[in-house]
C-alpha cells in the first residue's frame, strides 16, 4: 500500500473535459478510473453515484464495497474514503458522468467505452469483476462468447467464467447484496486469489 495516491486517480491522463454526449450537461466531474495501474484485478460498475461523483473515485464513499476491498486486502482499513489507499486493484465505471435524474442510456454507454478498452488495454488484469447486472451484460459482449442472457448476477455471483484473455467474476452490488451474498462473494474470491490464477494469463476461450 506504497503506492503514491496523486499517482492512483485518472493514471492514465483521459480527457477530462470530455463533451461527447449529453451526461456532459448535467454532471459535476468526469471520473475516470482509479487505482494501481498494474493490478491484476479490475473491478467495473455501470457509473457513477453522486457520492462518487463527489468523490471523483468509482464507487467512491460506498461503504459496502469499500468493506469487501478491505476483507480481501485490496484497500488499508484507515484509509480516506476520497482518495482509497488501494494495491493490485483498478476500479472504474461503463460511463464517466453523472446525471442526476436517470441512468446512462445504452447509446452514452457506447460513447464512454473506447475509455474503457483502454484502460483494460492499458492495465492488461487477470481478473475482470463487473459489479452489476449492466456491467455484466456490457462486458460479457466484449469479453466473453458466452451470449448475456446466459449469463444471471445472482446465480454466477463470485463464479469464475472463462473469458477472452480474462477470467470474469460477477459481483452483485453490496448495496444491493443480502450480508450472506457478500460473505459468499469475499469468501470465493478470497479462494481465486489464493489459487493460481495466473495461469489461465493468455488463454482464449473456445
Amino acid at each position: 500500500m506504497d503506492a503514491n495516491q496523486d499517482d492512483l486517480a485518472n493514471p492514465f491522463g483521459m480527457d477530462e473535459d470530455c463533451t461527447n454526449c449529453e451526461l456532459c450537461e448535467r454532471r459535476e466531474r468526469v471520473v475516470h478510473g482509479y487505482g494501481d495501474v498494474g493490478a491484476d484485478f479490475l473491478f467495473v460498475g455501470e457509473g457513477p453515484d453522486a457520492a462518487a461523483e463527489a468523490a471523483g473515485v468509482p464507487f467512491g464513499r460506498d461503504e459496502g464495497f469499500g468493506r469487501v476491498l478491505q476483507r480481501l486486502g485490496l484497500r488499508r482499513v484507515d484509509d480516506d474514503p476520497d482518495e482509497p489507499a488501494v494495491a493490485n486493484v483498478f476500479l472504474t465505471s461503463l460511463t464517466r458522468c453523472h446525471h442526476p435524474d436517470r441512468p446512462a442510456t445504452d447509446a452514452e454507454v457506447g460513447t464512454c467505452e473506447p475509455y474503457l478498452n483502454a484502460e483494460i488495454r492499458m492495465i492488461n488484469p487477470e481478473i475482470i469483476v463487473p459489479v452489476g447486472e449492466r456491467a455484466l451484460a456490457e462486458i460479457s459482449a466484449e469479453y466473453t462468447t458466452t451470449p448475456a442472457t446466459e449469463l444471471d448476477m445472482y446465480e454466477q455471483h463470485g463464479e469464475a467464467i472463462r473469458g477472452r484473455g480474462f477470467e470474469l467474476v460477477p459481483m452483485i452490488p453490496p448495496r444491493a447484496a443480502t450480508d450472506e451474498q457478500v460473505q459468499t462473494f469475499v469468501e470465493r474470491f478470497a479462494a481465486l486469489m489464493a489459487s493460481d490464477y495466473r495461469q489461465t494469463k493468455g488463454r482464449r476461450e473456445r
